[in-house]
């Protein structure tokens, strides 16, 4: 039996949590939309590798790479508008409710995204 990984327990336990970046008295920016439109794709597509029978633990692990790069593409963002700060700090505050923003990288790169701009 394939090992079973806190990220595969996780996937199998929780459903997605997104937030609209795109309401009506938000106005977040094109590239911070794209990167948490990114993440939740890789999300999802790491879900259905996990919960697919017969999926190999290379392609579990890719999945799981995939998805990873673009959460901290999203941690990287340099948020500078309040609304871009208010809907990247909702998404990251969704995605550790789930026990996914626990790398320490993922810490690393949000601090780092506040030097900048």
């Amino acid at each position: 039996m394939p090992a079973m990984t806190r990220r595969a327990l996780f996937a199998l336990a929780g459903a997605a949590v997104t937030v609209d970046p795109a309401s009506a008295d938000v106005r977040t920016s094109p590239q911070l939309q794209a990167l948490i439109a990114a993440h939740e794709a890789a999300y999802a597509a790491f879900h259905r590798v996990v919960r697919r029978a017969g999926s190999s633990r290379d392609n579990r692990e890719r999945a799981d790479r995939v998805e990873q790069e673009a959460l901290l593409a999203v941690c990287s963002y340099p948020a500078i508008s309040r609304d871009d700060r208010r809907i990247k700090a909702k998404y990251l505050l969704a995605v550790e409710a789930r026990g996914e923003l626990d790398l320490e990288e993922h810490l690393q790169a949000i601090l780092r995204s506040t030097m900048r701009g």
